[in-house]
C-alpha cells in the first residue's frame, strides 16, 4: 500500500519513519484540504441561524454524525455523540451515565492493562462513592484469561470497562465474549475503542456494547473530536454533565430542561470544523478499505517481529496470536528514552516511556518501553531501516 503520496509531511520531512501512529496518526491532503476548504467557503455556526452560511454548515455538520454512524454500523444517529476524544467520552460514561446509577457495594471491573484514561475515572468513582473496583489478570504472554475473567463477575458487578487493543502489548481482547458476559450479568459495558477504530472494522450492531468510545486524530483526522457512541437504553438514563449552548431546550428563572440526545450531551459551540475534518479522514479510510488496510499493517507487524524476534538482545512485551500493529520491546542496556534519542537522529520517530499505562509497565515489571505503531503510510522498506538503528543504538553504547 504506498500511499506516502496523499500526506503532506512526508514531502516536508522526506526522509521520515514514522512509527507513532498509536499515539497520533498524521493527516492526508483530502483532510487538511476538507477542513482549509470549510474554513475559507463555507464556515458558519451551526443550529443557530437562518442565513445560508448557517444552514450549510448545519448541513455538513449533520452529515459528518451520519457518516460516522454509517462508519460504525450505529442503528441511529442519535448514538453518536460528538466529545472531545477518548478520554472525554469515557468521562461522559463515568459521570454523565455510572455515577447517576451507582447503587451501594456495586462493584467495577477493568483490566490492569488499560489506558490511564480508562483506569483512574472508575478509580475515581469507586474512591468518591467507597465502592469495589477490580482488575482483570492479564497473562504474561499479554493476553486476557477469560476464565479468570468470570471469577472476577458476581451480582453485585454493575460495570466493565475493557480495551479493543491494548496501547503497549497490541493485544486483541476478546470484546464481544466480554459483551456477552457482561449482558448474562446484567452488567453495563464499556469499550475503549482509541487504538481499534483506525485498523480493523468495527461494527457496532454485531458488537453490541453499551459505551463504545474513540477519537478522531488516532484515525487520520483531527484532533479535539471523538465519539462516545451510547446505546439506547444508556442515553435514557445518562445524564449531561457540561452544561450550555446547544443542549438547553429552556431556561428560566424557575428551572432549565434539556433537549434530546445527542444534543443533550454536547453543551457549547460543537467542534464543527473538528467533525466535518473527521467525516473526510472516515471516507479516506474507506476509499482505501478498511479490510485492505488491515492486511497491509498485520503484514508489516508479522515482518517486524520476525525480525526482531532474530535478535537475542531485544525483549518483546507481549506476545498474543491476535495483535494489532503495536509492538512494545526493550534492549539490553539501553533505556528507552535514549534508544528514543539516537532513533531520532536516524530520521526514526517511536514512543518511549510508560505510555499512560504506568500499571501495565507494572504488570511486566518494566520502568518503560519503546514502542513502535504501523500506520497506512508505513512499508517494508521502513522495517529494514527501524532494525538498522537498533544496530546502530547498540554500536553508539559500545555493545
Amino acid at each position: 500500500m504506498n500511499v506516502k503520496k496523499d500526506f503532506p509531511i512526508f514531502d516536508e520531512y522526506p526522509n521520515l519513519v514514522y512509527l507513532d501512529s498509536g499515539a497520533t496518526t498524521h493527516k492526508p491532503h483530502k483532510v487538511i484540504n476538507t477542513i482549509t476548504e470549510f474554513y475559507q467557503k463555507n464556515y458558519g455556526t451551526v443550529h443557530r441561524g437562518i442565513y445560508d452560511l448557517s444552514v450549510k454548515s448545519t448541513e455538513e455538520y449533520n452529515q459528518a454524525r451520519k457518516c460516522v454512524q454509517t462508519f460504525i454500523n450505529s442503528k441511529s444517529d442519535k448514538n453518536i455523540i460528538f466529545t472531545r476524544g477518548t478520554t472525554d467520552s469515557i468521562n461522559l460514561a463515568a459521570f454523565g451515565y455510572l455515577e447517576n446509577t451507582l447503587k451501594d457495594n456495586d462493584e467495577i471491573i477493568i483490566t490492569e492493562i488499560e489506558h490511564h484514561a480508562n483506569f483512574v475515572p472508575w478509580q475515581q468513582l469507586a474512591k468518591k462513592h467507597n465502592i469495589s473496583l477490580k482488575f482483570a489478570p492479564i497473562e504474561d504472554d499479554g493476553t486476557l484469561n477469560l476464565n479468570k475473567f468470570k471469577e472476577l463477575i458476581n451480582k453485585k458487578t454493575t460495570f466493565i470497562a475493557v480495551t479493543h487493543i491494548s496501547n503497549v502489548l497490541g493485544t486483541i481482547l476478546p470484546i464481544k465474549e466480554i459483551i456477552e458476559l457482561a449482558k448474562e450479568n446484567n452488567a453495563k459495558v464499556l469499550i475503549d475503542g482509541a487504538q481499534a477504530i483506525a485498523h480493523q472494522k468495527v461494527n457496532i450492531q454485531d458488537l453490541d456494547p453499551d459505551f463504545y468510545c474513540f477519537s478522531g486524530h488516532k484515525m487520520y483526522g483531527p484532533t479535539g473530536i471523538g465519539i462516545c457512541y451510547a446505546s439506547d437504553s444508556i442515553l435514557e438514563q445518562m445524564q449531561p454533565i457540561t452544561f450550555g449552548g446547544d443542549m438547553i431546550e429552556t431556561v428560566k428563572k424557575e428551572g432549565t430542561t434539556f433537549t434530546q440526545a445527542p444534543l443533550k450531551f454536547e453543551a457549547g459551540t460543537p467542534p464543527i470544523v473538528e467533525a466535518i475534518g473527521l467525516k473526510s479522514a472516515i471516507n479516506y479510510i474507506d476509499e482505501k478499505n478498511i479490510d485492505s488496510i488491515k492486511i497491509h499493517e498485520d503484514n508489516l507487524t508479522k515482518i517486524a517481529l520476525k525480525e526482531m524476534e532474530k535478535i537475542d538482545w531485544i525483549s518483546i512485551i507481549g506476545s498474543a496470536q491476535k495483535r494489532s500493529s503495536t509492538i512494545s520491546f526493550n534492549i539490553d542496556g539501553i533505556h528507552p528514552h535514549d534508544l528514543g534519542t539516537i532513533l531520532d537522529t536516524e530520521n526514526i520517530a517511536i514512543r518511549v516511556g510508560h505510555h499512560c499505562a504506568q500499571p501495565t509497565m507494572k504488570r511486566f515489571n518494566v520502568p518503560a518501553t519503546a514502542r513502535v505503531s504501523f500506520g497506512i503510510y508505513n512499508n517494508e522498506n521502513e522495517i529494514d531501516l527501524f532494525i538498522k538503528s537498533l544496530h546502530t543504538a547498540r554500536e553508539v553504547f559500545g555493545f
